[in-house]
């Protein structure tokens, strides 16, 4: 593994351990050029995925974009970063198990909001806004009522949408 710092081609394992569930393998890393330390995942990938956009045009799939559209959407929510890495590994065994190898970006749309449904309503809202592209405030209004999200008792007593 090479150094992100100093490009050194040669790095020492420091330490190893399981990681998101036994789905993954974290290991601490040190240069011997520059003495920095850092961390690695090891993760087993059944297939190499192409992620097929509205465009038609074609990307490899690249986890960390995915981790970062996350990211964004359960900014400033209590969550683990831990609950969040497995819902991450869960998307992806989804997709590399179900059998295709080009995936649509739709399809990757639709588990992150699946997954983000069950996790945190407010970040599932938040990645709906940009998933599906809201431009006003009424569309968030819509939104929340079609999947019933709104608040169970409203001011008067009343179930509210």
């Amino acid at each position: 593994m090479r150094c992100p710092f100093c490009g050194n081609p040669d790095t020492q394992v420091k330490d190893s351990r399981p990681a998101e569930d036994g789905n993954a393998i974290r290991r601490r890393r040190q240069c011997p050029g520059c003495a920095a330390r850092f961390t690695t995942f090891e993760r087993v990938q059944l297939r190499e995925l192409t992620v097929v956009k509205k465009s038609g045009r074609r990307t490899p799939f690249n986890r960390e974009k995915l981790n970062r559209s996350i990211q964004l959407s359960v900014q400033k929510r209590n969550i683990e970063t831990d609950r969040i890495e497995q819902m991450i590994s869960g998307i992806v065994r989804q997709l590399e198990s179900s059998g295709e190898t080009d995936v649509t970006s739709d399809r990757v749309g639709e588990l992150v909001m699946e997954a983000l449904k069950e996790l945190d309503s407010v970040a599932y809202v938040r990645y709906a806004s940009v998933y599906k592209d809201f431009h006003r405030v009424e569309d968030f209004r819509e939104f929340i009522k079609d999947e019933h999200l709104g608040a169970k008792k409203g001011g008067s007593g009343e179930p509210s949408a």
